[in-house]
């Protein structure tokens, strides 16, 4: 079953990954460093990253590297846009709001 990109980024060990991969390519013996949790359990979250694209791995010599990929970021970003918008609105409507009462309370 594959996951959705939601569900991966839902744990945050999984965006901690994120957040460390993002500044640059990391093996999984060196984001483990990073954690209170065994390789192999990296390992899983990388798989599932994995799995859902957002991140990539690269094979130099014997090592795998495992980078962002930037473009899974930029749909969720994208995504997460138009609710952004949504709030900024409400956000207006109640400074407007609040300084309306604050006028009628002089």
């Amino acid at each position: 079953m594959r996951r959705d990109v939601f569900q991966a980024i839902a744990d945050p060990t999984r965006r901690a990954i994120i957040l460390l991969i993002a500044a640059q390519s990391m093996t999984p013996n060196a984001l483990a460093e990073h954690f209170d949790i065994s390789r192999q359990a990296v390992s899983k979250h990388l798989r599932i990253l994995t799995e859902c694209e957002l991140v990539k791995q690269e094979y130099t010599g014997r090592e795998i590297y495992y980078q962002l990929e930037v473009n899974k970021m930029k749909e969720i970003d994208h995504w997460l846009k138009q609710y952004k918008k949504i709030w900024e609105s409400r956000f207006n409507q109640l400074d407007d709001v609040l300084l309306t009462l604050k006028k009628d309370k002089k």
